[in-house]
């Protein structure tokens, strides 16, 4: 083949890829805005005009638009994206269709009151979706549970959180702990002790994977700092006895006030800091987490 002429069959092997690439692009673009024309059309169709086209099929409509809500709030935690504007649209949706549709009133209200990145940092839309909840399903004493946590944890309004709780434990079915919360809420306001209960109780019901572990997030630090709370403690008579504060937890070990290095819940050795106080090792996950997780008690 002369010079020339594999001149030309490169040009044509050039102009063939471009073309190709060029397809592909607009193939993708075309991806990009149909699924952007996808969440424009779900933004702007109504529930009420849902249900009144779905007809008897309205709850199997309703479980397809919770059923894209959990995967939209799962996809958005999972690319670590804090937009999720179309959370609040699907769960309107989906609880229009089928007011009884117990599940979304109840893990979308976290979904919604969770702070960013881990939800829409909404909680007054939480209180509002449950509050639909509890007028189309009024016996449902889980709702009550659900609204009393979100004005725990989000609003610290201890009355309101009270009252819920209280209210709830009249509704068939109901824990008997309900009216004994519902009580310590209102005489001891937010307490280490109260909390823990509360996000274990959330741990055990909860059936979606992402409400458990933020539930069993929230359990780890409250136990790590509990025990922080106790190595301190032990740092303090440590230092009374021997006239310096331990450098590590090693120093306690040897000096036999300690039978091990205590870890926390994830395996990590705790550290003290330069004040001699017990804390969460840097390389442990939870010491990540705390900032996001968890405010002062």
């Amino acid at each position: 083949m002369s010079k020339r002429n594999s001149s030309w069959l490169v040009w044509a092997v050039l102009l063939i890829g471009f073309a190709g690439v060029w397809k592909l692009q607009q193939q993708i673009d075309v991806q990009r805005t149909a699924v952007h024309q996808e969440q424009n059309d779900l933004v702007l169709r109504s529930g009420a005009m849902l249900r009144s086209m779905s007809l008897e099929y309205a709850p199997l409509v309703a479980d397809l638009y919770w059923t894209r809500a959990v995967q939209y709030y799962g996809d958005k935690r999972r690319r670590g994206d804090a937009d999720i504007q179309l959370l609040w649209p699907l769960l309107d949706i989906a609880t229009t269709l089928d007011p009884k549709l117990i599940v979304a009133y109840r893990f979308g209200s976290t979904f919604l009151s969770e702070a960013a990145p881990r939800g829409a940092g909404r909680p007054d839309l939480a209180i509002a979706l449950i509050n639909r909840g509890i007028q189309a399903n009024p016996t449902q004493w889980r709702l009550y549970e659900d609204l009393g946590f979100i004005y725990y944890f989000n609003f610290k309004d201890f009355a309101k959180a009270s009252a819920a709780f209280l209210e709830g434990s009249k509704k068939p079915g109901a824990y008997i702990w309900m009216k004994n919360l519902a009580a310590k809420v209102l005489e001891q306001g937010e307490t280490r002790e109260t909390s823990a209960f509360l996000w274990n109780e959330i741990y055990s019901s909860a059936t979606n994977p992402e409400v458990k572990q933020n539930a069993l997030t929230h359990l780890q630090l409250l136990k790590a700092d509990a025990e922080c709370e106790q190595l301190t403690a032990i740092a303090a008579e440590y230092e009374k006895r021997s006239g310096k504060r331990p450098g590590s937890m090693r120093d306690l070990v040897n000096a036999g006030v300690l039978k091990d290095a205590p870890l926390d819940p994830l395996g990590f050795v705790y550290l003290f800091d330069a004040e001699g106080k017990a804390q969460l090792n840097p390389a442990s996950p939870l010491f990540q987490q705390k900032p996001q997780y968890q405010k002062p008690l």
